[in-house]
């Protein structure tokens, strides 16, 4: 099967191809993949000149085969002003509008805070919809702090698991082999914690 990591990070080393990578990584340990990595940063030019001109250029080109020839995806982007990258939407932007349809699609981003960690949901996860590709439950997002910390390594694993079980045509109800516990799992509920602040005696 082949994957492809879509990155848009700008930097080198990028901490957006990072976690391209280490995602790519897992659903490797658990499907048989052949990865190709896509870095957006190379083909700025030739997404600008697409949108004056109509036609990719050949390296725009042979990305975009490449994309549509996928049997799933990994879609990360660094946050700019609270959503993705102007890059990272413009590759998508000319991309064929059909040629992620049913398509399975993992989203991810980075951050340099956890408040920009609903990117996923009301950026990315919209936008894949529209294309109507196959968006896993699990979205991966990487704020800073969150490199070398607990947790990080938790939300790769569910989230590659959950493309590889999409990619092979299992069902992605069952949480797959050796994923860590779910840190939400743990959640006081609210009213348990409004009790907690009632004054006594």
């Amino acid at each position: 099967m082949k994957l492809v990591v879509v990155s848009a990070g700008l930097s080198v080393p990028s901490s957006t191809r990072l976690l391209g990578d280490r995602l790519a990584a897992a659903v490797g340990r658990t499907a048989e993949v052949e990865t190709q990595v896509v870095e957006l940063r190379e083909l700025a030019v030739e997404i600008a000149q697409n949108f004056t001109n109509g036609f990719p250029g050949r390296a725009l080109a042979a990305a975009q085969d490449a994309v549509a020839g996928a049997d799933g995806l990994i879609v990360v982007t660094p946050v700019f002003s609270a959503s993705y990258s102007g890059l990272f939407k413009s590759f998508f932007d000319v991309l064929d509008p059909e040629a992620l349809a049913g398509k399975p699609v993992l989203i991810a981003a980075t951050g340099g805070s956890a408040r920009h960690s609903l990117v996923l949901e009301h950026a990315l996860r919209p936008l894949f919809a529209y294309l109507k590709a196959v968006v896993v439950p699990t979205g991966v997002y990487a704020a800073s702090e969150d490199w070398g910390a607990e947790g990080l390594d938790g939300r790769i694993e569910r989230a590659a698991g959950e493309l590889a079980a999409l990619m092979t045509g299992l069902s992605v109800a069952r949480a797959p082999r050796g994923t860590a516990a779910d840190a939400f799992s743990a959640v006081v509920p609210f009213e348990e914690q409004l009790a907690a602040l009632r004054p006594t005696g």
